[in-house]
């Protein structure tokens, strides 16, 4: 009995720190994991990029893209891309980590020395990135234990497969036995390109992107590692005038020239229309390396064919759900919540020569209505006489104008054949049988979307101003035009919209067509 609780809780505390990403060395000191030599696929890719074993190292890592790069440095000072290795989880959103409990991988650039380096981790080998750093404490951001370690379960750590993270153990071991005192770790929320910024324009955390920008941009022109300090609540970055504590470090002209030539792309891509974003995460990421039905990518060729045991992953359902793009305004707010509120507060009654349904009185209620079409400003109602003689003149098929710059094929385009093409004509036995064919489609007094009125409404002449005939009359006037209900759908009713008739015969029809209120 007592065996069995010393086992109940061992296990407890194993859970515990499974979830709470927290590193305590479980696995015992007795472990040789750490001892694993670098693969010699991998010592064959640094011959071939004139790279050893002891050179120093420098690595990256970015959330959307759920990859992890290993960097070595050269003879020549400059640092050339060695390998990518795909996350396997990482939790919570893009964006730094702020407090503890947030569930969130940090961002931002850390010092990884030998002493960060844990052999006896409990999540096969890890590495603790070093947060909160002094960028972090200067922000008031709390929390610790934030690993780069295998099983495939974070709370707040990047998770690699305990294949890859041996494998980056090693690397980073053999370049400190070189002689590298501490390799640096920057952490990014995706690639630092200029169609990214102009996608995440407008998230909240765009500043602070542009702060990591920096000492990416300067990484990437120069292939060297930047010189990291913190003035205030920001990161510098630059050369030996950094490291001795300047906080207007000289910008190297190559690093200004891929700063400028990047903010003419990004202003390029929003003059296009790029639309802005914001990614949302059910619970972080994983790289489609990882995924069942997905194949292996040319990018990671020299990893082996089959995917590498997982063991324990963190929230599969989140992983599952993926994640979602919001388009969001300049004030990052979604897009559609900002257009309603809007919409709620400005006047419905439209301008001259539109139609929009509900009025300034549905405007008054809040009603929330759909945005309506705009129409061509109706001319005077005709004449009863004038449209007599209309109606004895051949009938060609209704046209029906979407837009001042009489369009048809926009509104097609939004409704469909609905309206397209000339309708086919029903049976005989749809008509009424007492209503001849001249009496049967009088002028209307006011014209409408109803192309043919009512017979009953013949003998009372239109008066401005007056609303449109009962409702319920309109199946009855569609029947006895013989036609098809071209103005009948399911979501919309005739617009109350005066419309154009043409005096000659052959003259074309206007319906305009609105929402229903």
């Amino acid at each position: 009995m007592a065996m069995r609780a010393v086992l109940a809780v061992s296990g407890l505390a194993l859970a515990l720190s499974l979830a709470a990403c927290q590193d305590g060395g479980f696995s015992g000191s007795g472990s040789t994991r750490h001892l694993q030599p670098i693969p010699q696929k991998t010592l064959a890719l640094m011959s071939q990029k004139g790279m050893s074993a002891s050179d120093p190292i420098l690595i990256r890592a970015f959330k959307k893209e759920s990859e992890m790069e290993v960097w070595k440095r050269g003879s020549d000072g400059r640092y050339a891309l060695l390998k990518t290795f795909p996350i396997c989880r990482w939790s919570g959103q893009l964006g730094p980590k702020r407090k503890e409990g947030d569930r969130q991988a940090p961002e931002g650039f850390y010092t990884i020395t030998p002493g960060q380096m844990n052999p006896n981790s409990s999540y096969y080998l890890s590495f603790d990135t070093g947060y909160p750093n002094a960028f972090d404490r200067a922000n008031g951001r709390t929390g610790n234990y934030l690993m780069v370690h295998g099983t495939c379960s974070s709370a707040g750590c990047f998770a690699m497969t305990d294949e890859a993270i041996a494998e980056i153990y090693a690397i980073a071991r053999d370049a400190f036995a070189g002689g590298q005192r501490a390799f640096q770790f920057q952490s990014y929320p995706f690639r630092m390109t200029a169609q990214n910024i102009a996608k995440y324009r407008h998230d909240p955390n765009m500043p602070f992107w542009k702060n990591l920008k920096e000492g990416s941009d300067h990484f990437e022109a120069l292939n060297e590692e930047p010189r990291v300090g913190v003035c205030g609540t920001r990161y510098v970055f630059g050369g030996q005038d950094v490291a001795a504590g300047a906080c207007a470090p000289r910008v190297d002209p190559v690093v200004v020239a891929k700063r400028d030539k990047d903010e003419q792309e990004v202003a390029d891509l929003v003059a296009k229309g790029t639309p802005a974003v914001r990614m949302v995460y059910q619970d972080g990421g994983q790289h489609p390396f990882f995924r069942g039905d997905s194949p292996s990518t040319t990018l990671f060729a020299e990893q082996q064919i089959r995917r590498p045991e997982m063991g324990i992953i963190s929230r599969p359902d989140a992983i599952a759900a993926g994640p979602e793009e919001i388009t969001i305004d300049a004030k990052g707010k979604p897009v559609l919540i900002a257009a309603a509120k809007a919409a709620d507060a400005k006047p419905a009654d439209g301008k001259p020569g539109e139609s929009k349904p509900g009025g300034a009185s549905d405007a008054r209620r809040g009603a929330q209505q759909p945005a309506a079409l705009a129409f061509a400003a109706p001319a005077a109602v005709p004449t009863r006489e004038a449209a007599q003689a209309l109606d004895s003149a051949p009938k060609p098929a209704p046209v029906v104008v979407a837009s001042a710059e009489d369009d048809p094929a926009a509104y097609r385009k939004l409704l469909g054949t609905l309206f397209g093409g000339t309708p086919a004509p029903t049976a005989p036995a749809a008509l009424p049988p007492a209503a001849p064919e001249p009496e049967a489609a009088p002028a209307p007094k006011k014209v409408t979307a109803r192309l043919h009125p009512p017979a009953t409404a013949a003998a009372k002449p239109a008066e401005p101003g007056k609303p449109e005939a009962r409702k319920s009359e309109a199946p009855a006037a569609r029947a006895s035009a013989g036609k098809p209900s071209e103005v009948k759908h399911p979501e919309s009713k005739p617009a109350e919209v005066p419309a154009k008739r043409a005096a000659a015969p052959g003259g074309h029809r206007v319906a305009g067509v609105a929402p229903s209120p």
